[in-house]
């Protein structure tokens, strides 16, 4: 069934949020602003002046929109992959594997119908994950408000061309490692087991991060103009004045980060969906 696909999605991507919330804020502070001399710098800044509860800002928005853009994800990918392969997910599963072009332009797919459900929820999350002392907004429907009331409905969409710079071609990316991964550690003509689920997971997130950081870096600067950030033209103007205040280093700023993260939050993501859709529609015997 098309739909079970955007079920798993949605729960193993929340749960794959929680576990990698705290560093992603770290990360984002890191990109979009200049203040902090480095990880450790920017973790002790952020528990003295705010506590834990500073690591976990912006949370609670992203947890309950990120099963939608999960689901999204993985629904729009596992569906697009069955119409490129004429095959369902059981076939492929018992030794008719799709092709590498399949697998990359189903992700590239996914990358893009996710943009326009991911934008909004993103920008907010950053916004909101960007506050230290100040905050500028009570909570995601306030920054909502106030994004809608100073910047009209584009402003939700601000960054959305570096977002989907990043995403389209990463996410095909994102399942190409995960599935040759899974591949190389599972016998012939069987399914992956747990630990070649975690394993490909993780590093289809490494994989993927280390490709997206410099253009994760750019949308977390416009994402946060106008909003305490510097103000940026758009995409080829943020990236002209990054270089040419801080060097081609500042575009891989938080890239430790984001793969340290990566891996724990993709293993946990891919595990939790491949069990979820073996309970929901059980392979036939």
């Amino acid at each position: 069934m098309p739909f079970l696909e955007f079920i798993a999605g949605s729960v193993s991507g929340a749960l794959g949020l929680a576990v990698g919330h705290p560093l992603d804020t770290v990360k984002v502070r890191l990109q979009a602003q200049s203040k902090y001399k480095g990880i450790f710098h920017c973790v002790a800044q952020t528990y003295s002046n705010e506590g834990i509860h500073g690591f976990f800002r912006g949370l609670a928005f992203p947890l309950l929109t990120t099963g939608l853009v999960n689901s999204v994800v993985f629904g729009c990918y596992s569906n697009a992959l069955d119409y490129l392969t004429e095959s369902q997910r059981q076939d492929r599963s018992q030794g008719k594997p799709a092709s590498a072009a399949q697998v990359f332009t189903a992700g590239c797919f996914s990358g893009l119908v996710q943009v326009f459900v991911c934008a909004p929820i993103d920008l907010v999350k950053v916004r909101l994950q960007g506050q230290t002392n100040i905050s500028r907004y009570r909570g995601p429907l306030h920054c909502v408000g106030v994004i809608l009331k100073e910047e009209g409905p584009r402003g939700l969409f601000r960054g959305g061309l570096a977002l989907a710079l990043r995403d389209v071609p990463c996410y095909g990316l994102y399942f190409l490692p995960y599935e040759i991964t899974c591949k190389a550690l599972t016998d012939s003509g069987k399914q992956p087991g747990t630990f070649a689920i975690l394993m490909a997971g993780g590093v289809a997130g490494v994989v993927t991060w280390a490709f997206a950081t410099p253009m994760d870096v750019v949308k977390a600067r416009l994402q946060m103009s106008g909003a305490g950030g510097r103000d940026y033209r758009g995409v080829l103007h943020c990236v002209t004045v990054s270089v040419r205040e801080e060097g081609p280093r500042v575009f891989f700023k938080g890239l430790l980060l984001n793969s340290l993260r990566a891996f724990p939050v993709n293993a946990v993501t891919f595990l939790s969906y491949e069990h979820l859709m073996r309970l929901l529609c059980p392979p036939a015997r």
